[in-house]
């Protein structure tokens, strides 16, 4: 099950009380304070995951505390650290703090590199025995202190794939397919609208120096930023991405007006997407015969602006036909300085 969002609780864990104790050694009636201190709560700490590619683990177990600490004892022993709890999640997660009414306070982190490490709750201190509190003038204290209880935090999970380029188009443009015969990725084909249901993530391989991660997004339909169709849930996952594939049915109506619309949307959901380079593909030429493929696929790239008609490529996903062509212009996107 794909998940990208989550709401946690996190607490480290509470320091060990320091210990009340004094030397009771032979030939030394009135030995000296000897408590040691609590040992520290442990933390609670979050490590990213390039295995992961789901924060499943955290829609159904929602509080995380860090272990609790041992107490300090006699010989002036300090009690045990409580142990760690840690958190894996998949790169490309975003962790903000929270006010207890939901609202965001500050965003933590955003786990991009695998094994990174971050703290989001410490562990308190432990408490100090007797033996911390022995002046010249007081030599039995039985002064100690409580260990310290852990922070507490509210945090919101938000996961974005890290991917170089963002496959967008409306449901049964031929996504799906797309994705599954250019790269390693098997997601799910129909001839029906939204069979995409989660985002899918495919390894596309030019040579063997040369490979991206191209993202396929559930179809997105007009309005999809308010919250239309399925788009609302996934467009946060082109945000990382550097290019931006338009795919097309070159058998639609009004494809100048198609493009416009997934345009627009991106461009209402966040405006840092007007930025990224991008191709507009049109898909299914193998449905075009021979004698009137090349003349339609001319004329719909005259409809286009001037400065876009050399971003438009035609491919076939279901035979193959341009995909070469495609997988190499995108390489070469990516490959360009901005």
């Amino acid at each position: 099950m794909f998940i990208d969002y989550a709401r946690i609780k996190v607490k480290g864990g509470k320091g060990g009380n320091g210990c009340c104790s004094f030397r009771r050694e032979k030939f030394v009636p009135f030995g000296g304070p000897n408590g040691g201190d609590g040992g520290k709560g442990g933390d609670v700490i979050v490590i990213g995951d390039k295995n992961l590619n789901t924060l499943l683990n955290y829609k159904y177990k929602k509080h995380f505390s860090g272990c609790k600490a041992n107490h300090g004892q006699g010989s002036n022993k300090t009690g045990h650290s409580g142990r760690d709890t840690i958190l894996k999640v998949p790169l490309g997660t975003e962790i903000f703090e929270l006010n207890q009414d939901g609202t965001r306070i500050v965003k933590l982190t955003d786990i991009s590199n695998h094994d990174e490490k971050i703290v989001l709750a410490k562990g308190g201190k432990g408490g100090r025995g007797n033996s911390a509190f022995a002046t010249p003038t007081n030599q039995t204290p039985r002064k100690v202190e409580e260990g310290l209880s852990g922070e507490e935090k509210y945090l919101e999970l938000v996961l974005k794939l890290i991917a170089d380029v963002g496959l967008v188009g409306f449901p049964n443009a031929g996504k799906s397919t797309l994705i599954s015969h250019i790269s390693s990725a098997h997601p799910k084909i129909a001839d029906y609208e939204f069979t995409t249901l989660e985002p899918c993530l495919g390894v596309v391989q030019i040579d063997i120096k040369n490979i991206f991660i191209i993202a396929d997004i559930p179809g997105i339909i007009e309005g999809a930023h308010l919250g239309k169709g399925l788009g609302i849930q996934f467009l946060k996952h082109i945000e990382r991405t550097k290019v931006l594939l338009f795919l097309i049915d070159i058998t639609s109506k009004n494809i100048i007006k198609k493009f416009e619309i997934l345009k627009n949307e991106l461009h209402l959901y966040s405006q840092d997407l007007d930025r990224r380079k991008f191709l507009i593909v049109l898909n299914k030429i193998d449905l075009l015969s021979d004698n009137v493929k090349q003349t339609k696929i001319e004329k719909i790239k005259k409809n286009f602006p001037k400065d876009i008609r050399k971003n438009v490529i035609s491919i076939s996903a279901v035979t193959g036909e341009n995909l070469s062509e495609l997988k190499n212009r995108v390489q070469q996107i990516l490959q360009q300085r901005d």
